[in-house]
């Protein structure tokens, strides 16, 4: 891991009692679970961002100008 930065986070006691419980129940530091947890939530809205971006370029090779192709553009031009 490269360098590390120090945060300072307030939650509810809830929270902070259900990160203490989980931290326990894993063995790991709450620092480590947080960073999984963010880690986690990171990878799953990129893939998301990568998903919306490939449905947007989806149809784009069709040779579709809006709702005419191409073929029928240089079809009707003129020579």
């Amino acid at each position: 891991m490269g360098a590390t930065v120090r945060k300072n986070f307030v939650f509810d006691k809830q929270i902070s009692m259900y990160l203490e419980e989980l931290a326990k129940d894993t063995k790991q530091s709450m620092t480590a679970l947080v960073q999984e947890m963010i880690e986690n939530r990171y990878k799953q809205i990129k893939a998301k961002k990568r998903i919306q971006a490939f449905n947007r370029l989806k149809g784009s090779a069709t040779g579709l100008l809006g709702d005419t192709s191409i073929q029928s553009i240089k079809a009707s031009r003129e020579l």
